[in-house]
């Protein structure tokens, strides 16, 4: 028997190490609140499927993370939500983009994997799969907040796409910091049977060009998981579909032998430029390793034999 094990990401980035406490603080609690519910999920024998699911929906719900009701806005100041999700033991998967009403699209990635012949479904026809299985909806106003409409602003200022996150940051340092700051959410999980999962889902970048697709639903880029281990990837979506992070972490485990931290270390460290990517990652043993190259990733851990971990920045 092996130990469960779950992981989760709030995005990684150019995180401030002074981060302000009003910004930094509830980012944490809700970190440790959504690793409790899993803990608690895996803990009651749910699988590890339902487990991922339930923990990304918190935080698709939660509007300081850029998914869900968080999400960011595109040039035309609206929202394209996209998220996937995939079964390690059967390799069934699931993917949305383009949605503009969907309160959870994790769950609509679900019910594409689930209720179709197929893994993905985009725009228009996403949107309606959704009303037709009777997904939550809303307005698309409900996901607007003031304060992505200022970074929408800021970076339209500076004719830039902004990869963030964060806070909306003054002009002068916008136009200084460069596209560093980086948003998804996303958790694995593993069960004492080594059953596994991975779900991700992301709002994009701010003034994004309307139609744009990153890497969050692409399966083997943003998202996977196999019989050997569940990865969900957070950063610059371009250079992740380019690097293949996520399968590249099972490939390497699978062909040349490494264990979970080996591989997702090699990936992070020389699949993807330098500020540009983090994951988290669990595998079938119950290991878990979340490691990035960007200043900071919001993230979390637990494991069966008491080990917890919250944190931001490395080595804290």
């Amino acid at each position: 028997m092996v130990g469960w094990a779950i992981a989760l990401h709030g995005g990684a980035g150019d995180i401030p190490i002074d981060l302000p406490e009003e910004r930094r603080i509830p980012r944490e609690i809700a970190l440790r609140h959504c690793l409790d519910l899993g803990v608690s999920a895996l803990k009651s024998g749910k699988p590890p499927l339902d487990v991922a699911e339930l923990v990304v929906r918190e935080l698709e719900n939660h509007p300081d993370f850029n998914a869900g009701k968080g999400s960011v806005l595109t040039t035309q100041g609206t929202v394209e939500m996209e998220a996937s999700i995939m079964e390690g033991k059967t390799k069934r998967c699931g993917a949305v983009s383009g949605l503009t009403t969907v309160v959870n699209p994790i769950s609509l990635a679900r019910l594409v994997m689930e209720k179709t012949p197929h893994i993905y479904l985009a725009f228009d026809a996403a949107e309606a799969f959704a009303r037709a299985h009777g997904v939550e909806t809303v307005d698309s106003s409900h996901f607007i907040t003031p304060e992505n409409v200022a970074r929408l602003k800021q970076a339209k200022e500076f004719n830039r796409v902004q990869l963030d996150y964060t806070a909306p940051t003054p002009p002068k340092e916008l136009e200084n910091c460069g596209d560093s700051q980086i948003g998804t959410v996303g958790c694995v999980a593993v069960d004492s049977a080594g059953n596994l999962a991975s779900a991700t889902s992301t709002g994009g970048y701010v003034n994004k060009m309307v139609g744009r697709i990153g890497d969050t639903p692409v399966i083997g880029a943003g998202t996977y998981a196999n019989h050997l281990c569940a990865v969900s990837a957070t950063g610059k979506g371009e250079e992740i579909i380019r690097g293949t992070v996520a399968r590249d972490v099972a490939a390497l485990m699978d062909y040349k032998g490494l264990s979970l931290t080996e591989a997702a270390a090699y990936v992070v460290d020389q699949s993807v430029p330098r500020g540009s990517c983090g994951l988290v990652a669990v595998s079938a043993k119950g290991e878990v390793t979340m490691p990035f190259n960007t200043t900071g990733m919001f993230r979390a851990c637990a494991t069966e034999d008491g080990y917890s971990e919250i944190a931001i920045w490395p080595n804290n």
